[in-house]
């Protein structure tokens, strides 16, 4: 006979622990244990439960526990158990760890595999694992042309184990309420009040702003926007022109030819306005960013002034409010709803339905995950849904935002979601105080090299092209995301590790750093609304000359559309009290040697990397902080 001695361990949770009967069966390559149950006088609870299974004979190597709940009191009280994981001990003194990591309700069943690495593909072919896609995991439609999504209206919908706790639900909830009372607490927005008129400061937040991604060099003018020397010459070095300035690649320019065409919303009965403008900017000889001419429309015409820095000063400040509404509307709908939430919510979707517990990716990615999906559907419903908060009190609106939305997505490819890429595309590697590209750059590589250690741990090319799981995860990413294939440059499968560590690395920094990036800022650069105007509520003007301080004043948003833009920016840029910061593993989910020192390896490499930025930031005005490694987390949580 062969005993198997077994520690239970239960979660840490709030609500963790259950009154359920419990029941363990050892599975072996030859036979099982058959099914006992975990006996408890008082119920499971936080910690660790220790109970010994006796086989009568050998079942071979261990490769899955599987777990049954059942209801007390003749199942009328369902009381689910948060496993945190098992660790079997052989009966030759072996310890096996079994993670779990997740919630088990009455009258379901778990089987776990052991926490080393398996490819499918590499280990116990005679065995057919497969993959429980409950209900929790459907696809859903959100609007056709973009991607997909989880097909639950209500986070309750959701397994407990990718639910928020209860503490961080009513804290969501609270924080959206207080900050309704406390808008206009002490912040990081002092800077912004102060130097928002400046082109200067202008010209900063496309690099280290809400949205630095969008700029991009100008090799030649867009035949839309017919800017000559003449206008922009005082603007430019003496002796200097133009051409010139474009043929040194200190020329950059902003499109938002997404938004041209839309219909402005109607907020309290009030007509709002849109504009698609061009800015083309200049990199100065003392290294700052500032916008040399700007045109409201897509169609130039004389209706369509080019508006200049020589121009009257309230013509020249409304056309940068024109410009900043735009920004507006393109950083929260394109660069963060579809470039991170929308995004990770496919990845998300496609690790629960593809990758079994003990798979080496599954174990990669599984923190960077967590909460995704709840904060996505409560975004749906609070937020971007027709009644929600965006829809009320932008000049976007609910219709026009799908159908801007449906443009950015046609848009978007593999090279912009990959930074290395991205920065050479746009060729802004020498634009001097990129603050953003240059923190974002080092953490890319950092992310990478830990990466690709742990893939080339468990793969080879061979492995890599063998995986079924793997592939499977690939495929359903690409069919679920991407209407147009062949034109989003996008792999269709894996071929090489070095593929495979690339594609990783970008959905971790998607969900990390550049959700990091483009959320964390923004109650510091929109609190003061004037720099980040939800709404305009007067048509973009058509000639020049006619600005005044009143003018500019009925522009702007009301006082009420102000304050409920203002909390919700307030709410999305709070940190969270459980979050985890990049690099966090609080699931033992690997257990062999090299993956754990790759992890600590990691965890050192952000430590170096914030007292880099740390030391940086001493020297600045206005320190760039949004890629400190201890301010990125690990996933989309809020």
């Amino acid at each position: 006979m062969s005993k198997y001695n077994i520690q239970v361990f239960t979660g840490h949770y709030l609500g963790s622990g259950t009154s359920n009967r419990i029941y363990i069966n050892l599975i072996g390559k030859i036979g099982s244990s058959g099914r006992h149950e975990i006996k408890t006088l008082t119920g499971l609870w936080a910690g660790s439960q220790l109970i010994s299974v006796h086989c009568k004979s050998d079942i071979g190597d261990l490769l899955l526990v599987e777990l049954e709940a059942k209801p007390v009191a003749l199942g009328l009280v369902d009381d689910d158990w948060f496993c945190s994981k098992i660790i079997v001990t052989t009966p030759e003194g072996v310890s096996m760890l079994f993670p779990c990591h997740r919630w088990m309700s009455s009258n379901k069943r778990l089987s776990l595999r052991g926490a080393v690495g398996v490819c499918i593909q590499s280990h116990y072919e005679h065995l057919i694992f497969s993959i429980q896609i409950d209900v929790y995991y459907r696809w859903g439609i959100y609007a056709e042309g973009l991607p997909h999504i989880v097909n639950a209206e209500s986070p309750t919908e959701l397994p407990p184990e990718v639910r928020f706790s209860f503490t961080k639900e009513k804290e969501f909830l609270f924080t959206l309420v207080i900050a309704l009372f406390n808008i206009f607490m002490p912040v990081l927005t002092e800077y912004v009040e102060k130097n928002w008129m400046r082109d200067d400061f202008f010209g900063y937040q496309f690099l280290n702003g809400l949205n630095p991604t969008m700029i991009k060099r100008c090799s030649e003018l867009p035949e839309n926007f017919p800017v000559t020397n003449d206008m922009v010459k005082s603007s430019l070095p003496e002796k200097s022109t133009l051409e010139m300035e474009i043929e040194k690649g200190n020329i950059f320019l902003c499109d938002y030819k997404r938004l041209s065409g839309l219909q402005g919303n109607e907020i309290n009965k009030k007509k709002q306005y849109l504009s698609a403008p061009l800015c083309l900017l200049f990199s100065t000889p003392d290294s700052k960013l500032t916008p040399i001419a700007i045109q409201l429309d897509q169609k130039p015409g004389a209706r369509n002034p080019i508006f200049l820095p020589s121009d009257n000063e309230k013509d020249w400040l409304l056309a940068k409010i024109f410009v900043r509404g735009a920004e507006f509307n393109e950083h929260g709908l394109n660069f963060h709803l579809l470039r991170t939430h929308l995004l990770g919510e496919v990845f998300t979707m496609a690790v629960m339905r593809n990758l079994p517990s003990c798979h080496p990716l599954f174990k990669l990615l599984i923190p960077h995950v967590r909460y995704t999906l709840q904060i996505n559907i409560m975004a749906r419903n609070r937020l971007v849904s027709p009644d929600g908060v965006f829809s009320q009190y932008t000049a976007i609106g609910n219709k026009p935002m799908t159908k801007f939305l449906k443009r950015a997505a046609s848009s978007l490819t593999y090279s912009s979601l990959c930074l290395p890429d991205n920065i050479r595309e746009r060729g802004v590697e020498k634009i001097p105080n990129y603050y953003y590209r240059d923190d974002g750059l080092e953490l890319w590589n950092i992310i990478y090299s830990f990466v690709h250690g742990v893939l080339s741990f468990y793969y080879n090319d061979e492995d890599v092209q063998k995986d079924k799981e793997l592939q499977a995860w690939i495929d359903e990413i690409v069919e679920n995301c991407f209407q147009e294939k062949s034109k989003t440059g996008f792999p269709q499968s894996f071929v090489t590790v070095e593929e495979l560590s690339k594609f990783v690395t970008m959905v971790i920094f998607t969900v990390s750093a550049q959700h990091a990036a483009v959320n964390n800022g923004q109650f510091d650069f929109g609190a003061w609304m004037p720099n980040f105007p939800s709404s305009l509520q007067c048509p973009p003007p058509i000639r020049k000359g006619d600005t005044t301080d009143d003018t500019i004043i009925k522009t702007l948003p009301d006082v009420s559309t102000t304050l409920k833009i203002m909390a919700v920016v307030y709410m999305l840029s709070r940190e969270s009290s459980d979050r985890y910061p990049l690099g966090y593993y609080p699931e033992a989910s690997f257990c062999e040697d090299t993956p754990l020192d790759l992890i600590a390896k990691f965890q050192e490499d952000l430590r170096v990397l914030d007292k880099k930025i740390e030391k940086r930031n001493k020297k600045l005005d206005l320190p760039y902080t949004y890629l400190s490694p201890k301010n990125v987390d690990n996933s989309i949580a809020i």
